[in-house]
This record gives structure tokens, C-alpha cells and sequence, in this order.
């Protein structure tokens, strides 16, 4: 049987997944090797519209881990944007750093770790 908070989680929606979060990730590995005004660009766009996302389907549905990704992937908006411009010198490997931080921290501590203890 499914709850009600499940039938207004966008991620047990398979299109509302990849709009909110499926299409912004595509986004993103799309500028791997993009120079860097487009990839700070696409960055920014994608990053702030999972964070949004996350805090809107956290208010849906009140998931917990959206309540930590929605912030946190504004934040990694933020940090891109000024990385990009140059306002933030993450060093000549800050790409990899902001990746490596999304990956790590976004997917594994924000996202899995409070699935994993809480549902």
C-alpha cells in the first residue's frame, strides 16, 4: 500500500525524478571537458535547481535527506558560480574538489547515510 507523503515524493515518480534531479545530473556531467564560463554557468543552473527541488519535494513529502541535500546543493551553486568567476580560488584543481564534495558529501553523507537510518 502506498502512503500518501509516497504518492507526493517526486522521487518515486519516474518523470518528476528526472526533471528534478535526473536532468540537472546529465547537466552537469555534460561539462566535464566545458571551459569554464559555460561550465559555471551550467553549474549554477543545474545545482540550484536540485536545491530547490530537494526543498520542495521536502515540503511534499518531508523526506529528511532533502531537508540536508536542498541546502546543500545551493550552497554547491554558490560555490561554483564564485569558483568559476574566480571571486572563490578553489585552486587549479577546484573543479575536481567541487566534484569530488558533491559526490562525497552530497550523495553519500546527505543523501544514502539518512535513507539508510531513517527511510
Amino acid at each position: 500500500m502506498v502512503t500518501e507523503s509516497e504518492q507526493e515524493d517526486w522521487i518515486s515518480n519516474y518523470r518528476s525524478y528526472f526533471l528534478a534531479w535526473g536532468l540537472p545530473s546529465l547537466a552537469l556531467l555534460g561539462t566535464v571537458f566545458l571551459p569554464h564560463p559555460t561550465k559555471t554557468i551550467i553549474w549554477t543552473i543545474a545545482l540550484t535547481w536540485m536545491g530547490v527541488a530537494c526543498l520542495l519535494n521536502a515540503r511534499r513529502c518531508g523526506r529528511r535527506h532533502c531537508y540536508l541535500t536542498g541546502p546543500f546543493f545551493l550552497l554547491m551553486s554558490i560555490l561554483g558560480l564564485f569558483h568559476g568567476f574566480q571571486i572563490l580560488w578553489l585552486g587549479t584543481s577546484g573543479w575536481i574538489l567541487l566534484w569530488v564534495s558533491l559526490i562525497v558529501i552530497g550523495g553519500g553523507l546527505l543523501w544514502y547515510l539518512p535513507e539508510k537510518i531513517w527511510g
